[in-house]
């Protein structure tokens, strides 16, 4: 079995997160992903200094699907460079992760 992974990103709105989101799960590349608007991001940008409302992405799969939710986070994102982190799961709920093995198998 795959280890989980989250993989976390920022969208410009929960409209966006949703529907990439959605796509994830069709595709059964995610067992589930976690949308949380109304996110403010400060960050460096080209020299400047930005601020943007944005809404949170966390994404529930596998190691062996990571790839292919960034290769589909990053064609679907408007942003010319997407924040796509993949941070690894060290532990949890046993039903939990075998049920997120078992519907990340796109």
């Amino acid at each position: 079995m795959d280890d989980p992974v989250l993989v976390y990103t920022t969208w410009p709105d929960a409209a966006a997160a949703e529907a990439a989101g959605r796509a994830l799960v069709t595709a059964k590349l995610a067992a589930c992903v976690n949308i949380l608007p109304g996110m403010v991001s400060v960050y460096a940008w080209q020299g400047e200094v930005e601020r943007a409302s944005e809404a949170v992405m966390i994404v529930k799969t596998t190691t062996g699907h990571a790839g292919a939710v960034t290769a589909a986070v990053r064609t679907a994102h408007p942003y010319e460079t997407p924040a796509i982190l993949t941070l690894p799961v060290s532990g949890g709920d046993a039903a939990y992760l075998a049920w997120i093995a078992a519907e990340s198998r796109g």
